[in-house]
């Protein structure tokens, strides 16, 4: 481990090998607190590489849990963009299982903000403890599972003290969404920086993925913003593609970046339930918006503007808090 720290001192890319053996010694156990810190923020000082993600996604899936679902979705963004807006693709997951797409949601607790998706979940009261089989049950009757990352790669429990105590993104907030243990081959991924569009192209390539849309907005969103255009990069059938959405084009017409500010899990329940019953605002917008990548990702919808007008009828019917009962219920 010190001769790869300090390649890292030296700012210097780790091989693929290089970052495999690292992250073995990392979820085995093998690494004291002290590494662990400097391994991760010495690599975020760097910047990481295709080569060091994905030798983490390597060790990271071989280590977890499996989920056995087919053609499934996930709208699992890498956080770690410092907004703390509401949980959009969490919310853009249920309104898009009310639509009727199977949505395999993988995610985590709150690492870098005030609010991950499993603890809005838990606000909603949904259960977020579920086991394989009972995922699998889920998505067959309500197309919603969420997979509770601590519980599917138990390997991590080696370096969440460090990375609470670190307090802001790391490399893991890049390899957990391409860490899905359903296997999930059609993705809508945000990260936090323009840069890491064709790493994580690339990377879902080398993972077998159908369709992903990795998109990163210019006002610093890990989503699909309804403010500023979002850049995003195509994966479909092993090809790579770039994309514009601009929403003046679309007709988004949302206000202020302040109406998308979260807070608490309560808090960004709460709004959640709003726009599910069919309140119509900024973060109705926003939602709409991710759910229509994943029309397109999954292959419902072939025209952007479509698919968001879609979503947005869809929303302002009420219906997906029905289905958000349901869930509750299951």
């Amino acid at each position: 481990m010190e001769e790869i720290l300090n390649k890292l001192k030296n700012k210097k890319d780790l091989t693929f090998e290089e970052s495999k053996s690292a992250f073995e010694i990392l979820m085995t156990g093998k690494a004291n607190e002290d590494q662990i810190y400097n391994f991760l923020t010495l690599l975020s000082e760097k910047g990481e590489v295709a080569d060091e993600i994905a030798g983490g996604v390597y060790v990271l899936r071989e280590k977890s849990k499996r989920v056995n679902v087919k053609d499934c979705i996930d709208t699992c963004g890498t956080g770690g963009d410092g907004m703390n807006t509401v949980n959009i693709s969490t919310a853009s997951a249920l309104l898009l299982s009310s639509m009727g797409i199977k949505v395999a949601k993988h995610g985590n607790k709150a690492v870098s903000s005030k609010c991950g998706s499993g603890d809005v979940l838990e606000a909603l009261k949904i259960k977020i403890d579920l086991e394989p089989r009972e995922i699998e049950q889920e998505i067959s009757n309500n197309n919603f599972g969420f997979m509770f990352a601590p519980n599917y790669h138990s390997a991590m429990r080696f370096v969440g003290p460090v990375r609470k105590k670190i307090g802001k993104r790391t490399i893991f907030n890049m390899i957990g969404p391409l860490s899905n243990p359903a296997l999930v081959e059609r993705q809508v991924v945000g990260v936090f920086d323009k840069k890491l569009l064709k790493i994580f192209a690339e990377g879902l390539k080398n993972l077998n993925i159908k369709f992903a849309w990795i998109l990163s907005s210019e006002d610093g969103l890990d989503e699909i913003s309804p403010y500023a255009k979002t850049n995003i990069m195509q994966l479909k059938n092993g090809e790579i593609s770039e994309i514009l959405v601009d929403p003046n084009i679309i007709g988004v017409n949302a206000e202020k970046f302040e109406n998308l500010i979260g807070d608490n899990a309560k808090f960004n329940a709460d709004k959640m339930i709003e726009i599910f019953k069919g309140k119509d605002n900024d973060f109705s917008k926003a939602v709409c918006l991710n759910a229509a990548a994943g029309l397109i990702v999954t292959e419902k919808f072939i025209d952007f503007k479509e698919a968001y007008n879609y979503t947005r009828q869809f929303i302002l019917s009420g219906k997906t808090f029905s289905h958000l009962k349901k869930i509750q219920n299951a």
